[in-house]
């Protein structure tokens, strides 16, 4: 009986690898349009595809992050200038994708473009602080896929939204987590919308990584600039270490957050590359050891465990 368990176990590892390392064919005439491409995780994967020979068209929130990332890639690979969070910026930018890959249609759409900063406890900020991120995380991200939509599916394509793991348990304040959960919600309802015209629709929920957006510097910056605006009264009841004890744990985040930033692009190069894509990505040690599981579990026995963070 349990030579055939074990037989059995074995089988489904062996029919699982074998039926998600499967890779398209063709690559070299697939468009992917990413999006927040002037560093990390975007930079990284244009850079990734470009050597894969995809056609690449990568937005940068800035010249500056344009003519690096051209200097670091091949001619194939083009760029242009997005903010996501301006609809003008949004259309015009999908007006030029639609120029590029013609009567083809659009392959993938990379929807990495995204912000962290201001964080801090929820009573520390303001509306426009929550705004600021969910123009960017959230709403951006709505409108470009809105926009983009079209071309995807014309090509029976893929649409790769980054999330976070922080989008399935919300651990700090203001609204990154918050648009992350949007994000989760907003792929769930595309995904079974587009089915039916076989565009396949993937979430990366990554841990904590090394980027620009983890810097100490600006971590500990934008905090004591929170901190310092606050009224006596909230200042009051925190206590005077609140601030300081927050960078603490801020800082000890980003010591426990990985640099091997390629487990999130090797993540969204499968997704629109493979044959059978996962639905989602989970890349990251904390991600699966830690946020995954505490997802599953009774919403008093996470508060419980977090508390001891």
């Amino acid at each position: 009986m349990w030579f055939w368990l074990l037989a059995l176990v074995g089988f489904y590892f062996l029919f699982r690898w074998y039926w998600y390392r499967q890779i398209l064919q063709n690559l070299t005439d697939r468009y992917v349009f990413i999006t927040g491409c002037d560093s990390g995780f975007g930079n990284l994967l244009a850079r990734q595809l470009d050597g894969r020979g995809l056609q690449v068209l990568a937005a940068c929130l800035t010249q500056r992050g344009a003519e690096q990332l051209k200097e670091a890639t091949s001619q194939r690979l083009q760029t242009i200038i997005l903010d996501v969070t301006d609809s003008e910026s949004v259309t015009a930018a999908a007006k030029w994708v639609k120029q590029q890959v013609g009567d083809r249609g659009l392959w993938g759409l990379v929807n990495n473009a995204g912000i962290v900063f201001p964080y801090a406890p929820n009573e520390w900020l303001r509306k426009d602080d929550f705004l600021k991120i969910l123009n960017v995380n959230l709403l951006g991200q709505i409108d470009v896929t809105l926009n983009l939509l079209s071309l995807v599916r014309k090509a029976k394509g893929r649409i790769v939204n980054v999330a976070s793991s922080f989008g399935r348990i919300s651990i700090i304040g203001g609204g990154y987590c918050i648009s992350k959960y949007g994000v989760e919600a907003f792929s769930d309802s595309l995904r079974r919308e587009l089915r039916s015209f076989r565009v396949k629709v993937c979430i990366i929920e990554p841990g904590a990584f090394k980027t620009s957006m983890t810097d100490p510097k600006i971590i500990e910056e934008t905090i004591q600039q929170i901190w310092s605006r606050l009224p006596g009264e909230i200042k009051e009841a925190y206590g005077q270490d609140a601030c300081v004890n927050y960078i603490k744990k801020a800082f000890a985040m980003v010591e426990a957050s990985s640099s091997k930033l390629t487990l999130v692009t090797d993540c969204m190069e499968h997704g629109l590359t493979a044959v059978h894509p996962h639905t989602r990505y989970s890349p990251g040690w904390d991600a699966k050891l830690i946020y995954l599981p505490l997802s599953y579990l009774p919403t008093s026995l996470v508060d419980f465990l977090l508390s001891l963070m």
